[in-house]
């Protein structure tokens, strides 16, 4: 990759393990109505914008037109799942410690809401300011996998996105990076989940990773 002038990082699943939280609420969704969340349904899941997930819901559920209510009741499961548990993954905070005191400026963008994602955050003892933004889902026009929050974050960071580091771990997540024109690094946190990204690895831990910053 040429020499990056930035890091975006996505929040769940790749700088925080939320997707313990995240699971645990969808699955308290599905026995609140008498079905078995699986595997499958996590995958299916993982990384969707909410209107995404609220037509997928609804089809599973067959309870149309209640997409926004379903989601509604997920993002309560969740809020309170995630004011327990919502720790670093393993190397997140070696690498953004690193990265600030390179003086490298980082930036966050998740398809969460506001409200999540600072949750999440707060419970992890993440400081927000160590970031030059922190882009929502519910900021931008279209979701990941469209590229909005990426350019978002690289116009805020004031970088090309050609010259942006974006770290994901879904395939909506690279995908959004990568239509931005970002240079990838997909680190998978559920497995089976294959990544379309330039690169490829198993934690935020991998040297590669500071490799391709030339640190």
């Amino acid at each position: 990759m040429p020499a990056a002038d930035a890091v975006v990082f996505d929040i769940d699943g790749l700088l925080l393990d939320t997707e313990e939280s995240w699971t645990a609420a969808e699955r308290e969704l599905f026995e609140r109505r008498g079905l078995v969340f699986t595997r499958e349904h996590k995958r299916e899941l993982l990384g969707t914008a909410p209107a995404a997930a609220a037509a997928m819901l609804e089809m599973l559920f067959e309870e149309p037109g209640r997409g926004a209510a379903i989601i509604a009741e997920l993002g309560m499961l969740v809020y309170v799942e995630m004011g327990r548990y919502a720790p670093p993954r393993p190397g997140a905070l070696e690498l953004l410690a690193r990265l600030r005191d390179t003086g490298i400026p980082m930036s966050l963008a998740s398809n969460s809401p506001r409200v999540l994602a600072d949750r999440a955050l707060a419970t992890a003892g993440v400081d927000q300011s160590w970031f030059t933004s922190v882009c929502t889902g519910d900021e931008v026009e279209h979701p990941k996998p469209a590229p909005d929050l990426y350019l978002a974050s690289c116009a805020a960071l004031g970088t090309e996105p050609a010259r942006t580091l974006a770290l994901e771990d879904s395939p909506t997540g690279v995908a959004a990076a990568r239509a931005a024109g970002c240079y990838t690094i997909g680190v998978p946190s559920l497995e089976g989940v294959e990544l379309d990204a330039d690169l490829v690895v198993d934690s935020l831990a991998d040297p590669a990773i500071t490799r391709a910053l030339g640190l």
